[in-house]
């Protein structure tokens, strides 16, 4: 029996301030915000929901980043007993330096653990990892 048709269409990003968040990437990747919903009425301000989508003419899913009360920065690579990235994003890139220097400016940071040469492992203001890649 063949199975249904199945289509990813999103990723969603826990994080502690997604509006500020949704902001970076918007920067980064040149993505405007597409959709945003306010904080809970028990959230703090920042909280909420952010949807960023591909500009027309550009394939790819939305990136959606929603507030996590319980968020914690997560440590890479993995340590036993601590938050852990369980996913991140891989952007590709035709030039390294270049990129680093622009996700820089935008407000990430390199990370200090880097285990190849044609990736650079970086670090979103909320602390979750992502890798450029050529």
């Amino acid at each position: 029996m063949a199975g249904p048709h199945l289509r990813v269409t999103s990723v969603t990003v826990a994080a502690a301030h997604p509006k500020a968040l949704g902001a970076f990437y918007s920067r980064l990747l040149g993505w405007p915000v597409a959709a945003e919903d306010p904080p809970a009425p028990d959230a703090p301000p920042d909280g909420g929901w952010v949807q960023l989508r591909p500009p027309e003419g550009e394939i790819g899913p939305t990136l959606n980043i929603e507030y996590d009360r319980q968020y914690q920065r997560p440590v890479w690579p993995s340590r036993k007993g601590e938050q852990t990235a369980s996913q991140h994003l891989d952007i590709h890139v035709e030039d390294l330096d270049v990129a680093v220097a622009w996700a820089v400016e935008q407000g990430a940071g390199l990370d200090e653990f880097q285990p190849q040469d044609a990736v650079r492992v970086m670090r979103d203001p909320d602390g979750h990892p992502f890798c450029l890649f050529t």
